[in-house]
Formats: structure tokens, sequence, C-alpha cells
């Protein structure tokens, strides 16, 4: 299993939603506090925590969020991660990275190599690449060629895809959302077809 990508299951916001996570067990779970189809409130999602598993690393996912909303959460341990999805600074990983103690991951939309390039030297623990906030579709994966550093891949992955984004760009991690939903909404065969995608690879 050394150097196995992960996976990221996002957008949990249902009870069934954890219980999918706790049977298929993914590396890591997304609670979406940014105003989206799939946001959960701080109330929703500290009782969320406290139903999921404890071996799966929770994650919260904000879009331009105020740094103490993020802060608090990480602290109060709703969450273990940040993923920053908006518009926030080096200087917001870092205050945050230093308020907690806590990992970041910095999202960045890649239209083109410039957009990756741009964000290589951040103090962000993990990049995340994707094609915009909940686009679901698929962008050029040429353009993270030589990426020397771990990163999650996002952006319309499913169970189909996965081997392939695996093997042609090695990513840290795979983070899907709607590549796991049937009409809105977590499906839990899709669910478990993923996370084995991802585990078969290195069977």
């Amino acid at each position: 299993m050394k150097n196995s990508t992960k996976i990221k299951i996002c957008g949990l916001f249902r009870d069934c939603d954890v219980d999918y996570a706790n049977q298929a067990k993914p590396d890591y779970i997304g609670f979406v506090f940014a105003k989206r189809r799939r946001q959960v409130t701080r109330e929703q999602a500290a009782r969320y925590r406290k139903l999921l598993s404890p071996d799966i690393v929770a994650v919260g996912v904000f879009l331009n969020e105020p740094r103490d909303q993020v802060i608090g959460l990480l602290r109060d341990g709703i969450i273990d991660m940040a993923q920053l999805h908006g518009n926030e600074t080096e200087e917001d990983v870092r205050v945050i990275q230093a308020a907690t103690g806590k990992p970041v991951i910095k999202a960045v939309t890649v239209r083109e190599r410039a957009d990756v390039e741009a964000w290589l030297d951040s103090r962000a623990d993990y990049l995340l690449f994707d094609s915009g906030t909940g686009t679901g579709k698929v962008f050029d994966w040429t353009l993270l060629q030589n990426v020397d550093r771990p990163f999650f891949l996002a952006g319309g992955l499913n169970p189909e895809n996965i081997p392939e984004a695996i093997a042609r760009i090695h990513p840290y991690a795979i983070d899907l959302s709607s590549g796991v939903e049937t009409d809105g909404v977590k499906d839990c065969e899709k669910i478990f077809q993923a996370v084995q995608a991802v585990r078969n690879k290195y069977k």
C-alpha cells in the first residue's frame, strides 16, 4: 500500500451519508460550510462528526468565510482540516495553520498552467486542483504534469475514471462529490465503487 492514493467523499449532509461513509471507509469526508446546495450548519456538522467513524478525517470546506469561523471549527474538533475554496490568500492559510496547528488545503481552479504554478510554493499542507467549485467537470490533467508536491484532484471524477486519473497523474488523493451521487444525493453503491476503484489500484 506504499504511496497509495487516498480518497475523499465530499458534501455529506444527511445522516445516511455519514452511514455510507462509515461503511465504505474513505480516508477523508467533507462537510461543506460554504453557501451551496450541500451546506451544513455548525450544529449539523458537530452532530455528524459524533456519528462519523474516528478513523475518517473530517474536512471543512469554506468559500471566503471569516478566518475566525474556520479556526473555531478546527479548535472545537468539529473538523480536522480546512479546505479553502475561495479567494483566500497565503496569509489566510498561514494564520489558520498558526492558530490551530491543523492542516489546510487550498483549492485552485485550473484553467491554464499559470494557475497551478501560482500556488506551487504555497505554505498550504495540500493543494486541491479543480475545474471550479462544484462544476462536476474534468479539466485538462496535462496541466498538472511535474507537480512535485502532494495534491488532491477534483472535478468530474467518478468510479469509472478514477483508475485513469491515478495512473496518469498520481494525485495524493481523489476528491468526489457529484460523481458519487444519483439525483443530487449521495448514492451508497457509488461511494463503495469509488472507494474500491482507489483501493484496487494497490492490491
